[in-house]
């Protein structure tokens, strides 16, 4: 099937665009060493995870994509670590607020997209980002960064990751650059029913990346999910 070809993936009629992706935006990254016994019994695995963390550092991202094949969109994700063997990483739980974006995520690379409405705030060295849940806001972080600005790249934090998604397996390994700066959490209020509860976690080092480039290739995709 051609990169560029769109087809109908659900009733609603949205679009799926093939990869690869290239996005484009700003971010920030919460870098952690989660605790085995945290992921398997706060983690709210799914079930083809279960029991099978292997440790590496775990990461939770809050990103706006300004530029994307299905338009802007704003999102929340955590890789808590590697699983299985070989150890590869794997988005537990991730929100966005595009439904094109849920649906494409889903079908192109089983990454498990749920929708949500995104509220994000930016000020001078300061972004402060809600999610909602039927009008409840269920998570809110407000992150302070500054300073002098570096490089940041997936070659020295590799994203290698393995989705399992209605009996298949997809493989992939996003590449991504851009420019950091040190940033803090100035507060964190989440509900443990929509996202695990990292607020009593504190992240091994916290940066705002702006800009940055992703590329999103095609996956390797296995008929059974391993």
């Amino acid at each position: 099937m051609p990169e560029n070809q769109e087809v109908e993936i659900n009733s609603e009629l949205i679009k799926r665009v093939l990869p690869p992706w290239d996005l484009k935006g700003e971010g920030i990254i919460l870098i952690y060493s989660f605790k085995k016994d945290w992921v398997e019994q706060e983690g709210n695995l799914p079930k083809g995870l279960r029991g099978k963390f292997r440790g590496g550092l775990g990461f939770v991202m809050l990103v706006d994509y300004t530029e994307s094949p299905v338009g802007t969109y704003k999102e929340l994700l955590i890789i808590p670590g590697k699983f299985g063997q070989p150890k590869k990483q794997a988005i537990t739980h991730i929100y966005v607020d595009s439904e094109a974006s849920t649906q494409n995520g889903r079908a192109n690379w089983g990454i498990p997209k749920k929708t949500a409405p995104f509220t994000w705030e930016k000020s001078e060295g300061t972004d402060q980002i809600s999610i909602f849940s039927d009008g409840k806001k269920v998570f809110s972080a407000t992150v302070a960064h500054g300073g002098i600005p570096f490089p940041v790249t997936t070659s020295l934090i590799p994203i290698d990751l393995r989705q399992l998604w209605e009996k298949k397996t997809y493989l992939t390994q996003p590449k991504g650059t851009g420019w950091g700066k040190l940033a803090k959490i100035k507060s964190l209020e989440l509900d443990p029913d929509f996202f695990p509860d990292i607020r009593e976690i504190r992240p091994l080092l916290a940066v705002k990346v702006n800009p940055f480039h992703i590329h999103f290739p095609q996956p390797t995709i296995l008929d059974e999910g391993i």
